[in-house]
């Protein structure tokens, strides 16, 4: 068979196949990032989201302690009393140091488990270790999955309604493909306890107690 005949036969194989579909590589990655985690789903939503606390402030971006003069948007989510975090970051700016350019602005996600290092009164420090992603590479690391390592201080404000985070953190490949110098950036987050999500069964009882035990005094004193 010649080669033109060949040809005829790749392009009658290739045009009875439908295209592959598009992947949606932002989905794909949060489903990855947390079956990766270990981190424990539960059939009950609704239970799951009982310790959930949405954090969101502003962060910038460093390296080795030189300000590279990055701004981030963070958007965080935590459950199961801080112990697992699944993060939005927005690198919003140019990353800069000494006239050279580090990184474009790109979008990132990661997911961690954090454990309590120690507490001091209402003062908790911790130290979280995960996986990230990024929608680009850059000269920080030539890689999109990297490892993700943070370390935090967590404490309330009087009256516990705002909850502040403040994490140093570290995305690296851990030198398995090079440049792997590292995205080094700081957050500061804020929670506010409005009671429109994470609110625990214990603190909805614990609000709702004395208005029961008002109605019970209430009650008894209509009784003959």
């Amino acid at each position: 068979m010649t080669n033109v005949g060949n040809d005829r036969i790749s392009a009658m194989h290739w045009r009875g196949r439908r295209p592959l579909p598009a992947v949606n590589w932002t989905a794909a990655l949060l489903a990855v990032l947390l079956g990766l985690s270990g981190v424990p789903l539960r059939s009950e939503a609704q239970s799951l989201c009982e310790t959930c606390e949405v954090f969101a402030g502003s962060g910038t971006t460093y390296h080795f302690w030189g300000d590279t003069g990055g701004v981030i948007v963070p958007v965080t989510v935590t459950w199961g009393s801080g112990r697992y975090e699944v993060g939005y970051f927005r690198m919003s700016t140019e990353q800069v140091l000494r006239s050279r350019v580090l990184a474009h602005p790109y979008n990132g996600l990661s997911v961690a488990r954090r454990w309590e290092l120690f507490e001091i009164g209402p003062v908790r420090m911790y130290f979280g270790f995960g996986l990230s992603g990024k929608s680009e590479s850059d000269n920080l690391s030539v890689t999109r999955w990297d490892f993700a390592s943070q370390l935090g201080l967590r404490f309330p404000w009087p009256g516990n309604r705002i909850i502040t985070e403040l994490t140093v953190r570290h995305w690296s490949n851990g030198g398995v493909r090079l440049p792997n110098h590292g995205q080094d950036f700081a957050t500061l987050t804020f929670k506010i306890n409005t009671g429109w999500v994470g609110v625990p069964r214990t603190d909805q009882i614990a609000a709702d107690l004395p208005r029961a035990l008002r109605s019970a005094q209430f009650a008894s004193g209509d009784r003959p």
